[in-house]
């Protein structure tokens, strides 16, 4: 098991070596009032990252979404994204899954703030058809071997990931129908 202070600590030196300038990490006040908005708590590991890294702006490719404050964060995608998904005629959005990062084309990185390891799902609404199960995927089983796979630059969205045969491409999400109906 991976301790969570020294994946902050590799996090945050990372996110300091590839992003020009950080926003302010977010205050313990603003996720606890982000929780109480969600009406779920974020995963240890994903609140110690917003504490003590910063409020977005760092990780793999697109960057983090910050949680809170002004234009596209993490808790107005979740509101849009479910709000959305219970006026459409294939809903698709499960409760609990917070998108953190915007890979663009309509994808998301969300984190199962319901399981147990902070599952990291993929959304890809591209694959969606009359079912909104078949756009989820997983991306890691845990957001802590999600954060891993990005310190150690292996994972599927690098740019020269077609040409490794050992880089892990995302694989359904079975538990995607079952928690959509929730």
């Amino acid at each position: 098991m991976i301790a969570i202070e020294d994946l902050v600590s590799r996090v945050a030196a990372q996110a300091r070596a590839t992003s020009t300038t950080l926003p302010p990490a977010a205050g313990t006040e603003d996720v606890a009032e982000a929780e109480a908005v969600l009406g779920f708590a974020l995963p240890p590991l994903l609140a110690s990252l917003y504490r003590e890294v910063a409020n977005g702006g760092y990780g793999p490719d697109h960057r983090l979404l910050p949680l809170v404050g002004p234009g596209r964060t993490a808790l107005s995608e979740y509101q849009s994204e479910r709000s959305a998904s219970a006026e459409d005629d294939t809903p698709y959005w499960p409760a609990g899954v917070l998108p953190i990062l915007d890979w663009g084309c309509a994808m998301y990185a969300a984190v199962d703030c319901l399981s147990e390891t902070a599952t990291v799902l993929l959304f890809d609404a591209n694959a969606m058809t009359d079912d909104g199960a078949a756009a989820w995927f997983v991306d890691a089983w845990s957001l802590a071997e999600w954060l891993e796979t990005w310190l150690a630059g292996t994972g599927w969205y690098r740019e020269d990931a077609d040409e490794h045969e050992d880089v892990a491409e995302p694989t359904p999400w079975e538990m995607a129908a079952s928690r959509i109906a929730e």
